[in-house]
């Protein structure tokens, strides 16, 4: 049976991505499709910033992107050390962070500063890899959506391309937020994640799959 996963491959030290792995190992067989892809900004100026770390308590991370950022920006910049007391803390995010990380440090009287480096847009070969899945494999028994976005940049392809047979996918979500933006789009969620990981990800859509499946 024939899954769709729309995100990055990304190989484990067994050279093997784990959530098409973890799927095999239920007869399921997984494609993945990148859907999103990321484009870094303002980078000088958090360079500037990094560049002063006298100024700041210490850095937040909460994207592997705006590691990646930082490590672009510190190649360049070997001042690491500063001291750090009643400083405000420097957050290094995405076009599309939430506002819960900085509202609890604020409920707490904790400054922060954001600074965006780094914006979310859709892949430039998702249309093509889509037509390319579908003309070749089918409509797929079920699709995983692993973010918002992801959601937001590919649903009217796979609209177009599933067509009347769309009723027959079984839509799987990583996380609550995901799930919740599939219904705002009024797609039946038949499985979320119980944790992101390949393991609860697999074990999910084994069930939705099942008659009269559900996770």
């Amino acid at each position: 049976m024939k899954v769709l996963l729309l995100k990055d491959a990304k190989e484990d030290d067994c050279g093997q991505d784990p959530y098409i792995r973890e799927l095999g190992l239920y007869g399921l067989e997984a494609t993945l499709i990148p859907v999103l892809s990321f484009e870094f900004l303002s980078l000088p100026s958090f360079s500037e910033k990094l560049s002063h770390p006298e100024d700041y308590g210490g850095l937040i991370f909460t994207s592997p992107r705006a590691v990646e950022a930082a490590e672009l920006c510190l190649e360049q910049n070997n001042k690491t050390e500063g001291e750090s007391s009643a400083l405000p803390l420097l957050f290094p995010c995405g076009n599309l962070k939430r506002e819960i990380l900085p509202k609890a440090l604020k409920d707490k009287g904790i400054a922060m500063e954001s600074i965006t480096v780094y914006q979310t847009v859709a892949h430039p070969g998702i249309q093509g890899n889509l037509n390319s899945y579908y003309s070749q494999q089918g409509v797929p028994a079920s699709i995983t959506f692993f973010s918002p976005s992801g959601l937001t940049y590919s649903l009217k392809h796979i609209q177009e391309l599933s067509g009347d047979n769309i009723d027959q996918i079984k839509f799987a979500a990583i996380g609550p937020t995901t799930a919740r933006a599939l219904a705002a789009q009024g797609l039946p969620v038949s499985c979320t994640a119980e944790s992101p990981t390949p393991q609860a990800l697999a074990t999910g859509i084994r069930k939705a799959l099942q008659p009269h499946g559900c996770c």
